[in-house]
């Protein structure tokens, strides 16, 4: 009789992977995702203090490079201008406004904060911008326009309607 193992047991004994074995080699979060969800709690420690709002998002605001903070401070003043009802905030770090049950409604999500080539405006399912069984929830920006500054305006309307 062979008193060696098969291949078939040496296998059997060998140990599995760890899961932190195989952590490692996922991708797993960016450091700019990271950053945001550290912003996010800070957040939500600022909420519960009853930070400024506002001051927050101004702030997040002055520290985007020149394009976006050109676009942000539009942004800003088209939604407090169609919408005075909402309330400025950030929200994983992002400039963005919450109705008063405290959900955003809308925000601005910089091209520099996630290294994208534009930036965008988005709208949560807290918005009322349903348009039959598909629409659009976030739009690419470049630049603002007259013409897309009125689209926006009624958009946010719209979503608070």
């Amino acid at each position: 009789m062979n008193k060696g193992k098969s291949a078939n047991q040496k296998a059997a004994k060998k140990p599995a992977k760890s899961a932190s074995a195989a952590s490692k080699k996922s991708s797993g979060f960016t450091a700019e995702e990271k950053a945001a969800m550290k912003e996010r709690a800070r957040e939500l420690k600022a909420a519960a203090n009853k930070a400024d709002g506002e001051a927050d998002l101004l702030a997040k605001i002055a520290e985007m490079p020149e394009k976006d903070r050109i676009i942000a401070k539009r942004l800003h003043a088209i939604v407090t201008a169609s919408a005075p009802n909402l309330a400025p905030k950030t929200w994983y770090g992002m400039p963005a406004y919450a109705n008063a049950d405290g959900k955003v409604v809308c925000f601005f999500q910089s091209a520099h904060k996630f290294n994208a080539r534009y930036a965008t405006f988005g709208f949560s399912d807290a918005a009322h911008i349903d348009a039959g069984a598909m629409w659009p929830t976030s739009f690419a920006l470049k630049e603002l326009t007259a013409a897309d500054e009125a689209k926006i305006a009624a958009l946010v309307k719209k979503a608070v309607s």
